[in-house]
């Protein structure tokens, strides 16, 4: 994937599982037992979220990226 989209993951207490969203894709998120496999989970789902919007000609947010302060 050459998209820098920002993904952030986190442990969920509530779903016991590592929680993996990619902030700029709106509704797209996955879960893993490890946060390897949360990580996985979600560039996967993120892949499918990017191919479905082309499909479907929903436009495609910007990556945000990471940006360094001055």
């Amino acid at each position: 994937m050459k998209e820098k989209y920002t993904i952030t993951i986190f442990w969920s207490d509530e779903d016991n599982a590592y929680i993996g969203v990619a902030e700029e894709l709106k509704g797209c998120s996955a879960w893993g037992d490890t946060y390897e496999d949360a990580l996985k989970e979600v560039k996967q789902a993120m892949e499918l979220w990017l191919e479905t919007a082309k499909q479907e000609g929903f436009p495609i947010p910007e990556p945000k990226g990471h940006r360094r302060a001055a």
